[in-house]
């Protein structure tokens, strides 16, 4: 990945849902739930408070949850990442 955050922003790739369901029905873009998670694929080095770098609580590979506008979508070597700020992120999943 050649995407560097800066900061307390960290770079998710959402998790893909199937686009049919499993009896073969093609399911628009309208009706399907747009996923709330991805996996970490960069951080950001932390933020400055009294000088001092605080590190981010999520690394590389973690699975996160997150808001349903968290973030903004970018694409990037034709895949469609989200940057957004660690504070966005609900919970890590173990």
């Amino acid at each position: 990945m050649n995407i560097k955050p800066l900061n307390d922003r960290i770079v998710v790739k959402k998790n893909t849902i199937p686009t049919r369901s499993v009896g073969g029905i093609i399911i628009p873009d309208t009706a399907e739930n747009k996923p709330q998670d991805g996996v970490v694929l960069a951080v950001g080095e932390g933020v400055w408070d009294s000088g001092k770098r605080i590190p981010l609580s999520v690394e590389v590979n973690d699975t996160v949850i997150f808001g349903k506008n968290a973030g903004i979508e970018i694409e990037h070597e034709n895949e469609k990442y989200f940057i957004m700020h660690e504070s966005e992120i609900v919970a890590i999943i173990k």
